[in-house]
């Protein structure tokens, strides 16, 4: 289903079926131009279809839609995890097993993986590898996240691109050419600092409801069900 969510207020406020271009476009269509007009940024993934109903119908969209940074961190992750199989498939032809029960610290942020595994990952880390190097492309992106200024961020993503497209890692090169074509999007974040972080913790209460029910066959009752405990009712007596 399509969820549209308050950053603010964090509450669902329409819920379509579908993932299509039409599912987010009802919910434009029921609003008013002075809603649309009002509307400040926009935080989602870089589903093709949502991104051309909000260009449709959002006055000013390419200046509001903000693609969230968590999702395009994980397709660096996704990168880095195929550079990683597929050198790990070369390493083992060779009886090397250097990358072998490795495939999670590379998925952690630097200062997130457990102390634990700090020193066993250093070596690996430090070593003339593709999936080093992957890793270090992708955590020197995150960075961008931090730029305020539109001109510096740009900047910042201008020399990161090189380095990417200079790596030879084709997953790297593909996710570096997405983000250049969504670049503006990817850079509103400078002036509009907005995730889908609400619209990750509403879709994980969502599931709770659904799996509480075991499950919905009528669609027309699994929605009730996410208004009723996502929409923000007041149910406090008068």
């Amino acid at each position: 289903m399509t969820v549209v969510c308050d950053v603010d207020r964090s509450t669902v406020e329409y819920v379509s079926e579908g993932r299509s271009t039409e599912s987010l476009a009802e919910y434009y269509q029921a609003q008013s131009a002075a809603s649309l007009a009002a509307v400040e940024a926009v935080a989602m993934d870089m589903w093709e279809p949502y991104v051309r109903a909000t260009l449709e119908h959002v006055p000013l969209a390419a200046e509001k839609i903000v693609f969230d940074r968590f999702h395009i961190m994980k397709h660096m992750n996704e990168a880095v995890d195929e550079v990683r199989r597929e050198e790990h498939r070369e390493l083992s032809e060779q009886q090397d097993d250097t990358l072998k029960g490795t495939k999670h610290w590379w998925l952690y942020a630097a200062e997130n993986l457990p102390d634990q595994h700090q020193a066993a990952f250093a070596r690996v880390r430090d070593q003339n590898l593709r999936t080093s190097r992957a890793w270090a492309i992708k955590e020197t992106l995150r960075e961008l996240w931090f730029y305020r200024s539109v001109g510096w961020a740009r900047r910042f993503f201008r020399q990161w691109y090189d380095w990417a497209v200079r790596s030879k890692l084709k997953p790297v090169r593909e996710v570096a050419a997405m983000l250049r074509r969504r670049l503006e999007q990817v850079l509103n974040y400078c002036k509009q600092e907005i995730t889908n972080a609400v619209a990750e913790g509403l879709n994980s209460k969502i599931m709770a409801i659904k799996r509480r029910a075991c499950g919905y066959r009528n669609k027309e009752n699994f929605k009730t069900a996410i208004y009723f405990f996502c929409g923000g009712l007041d149910l406090c007596p008068r």
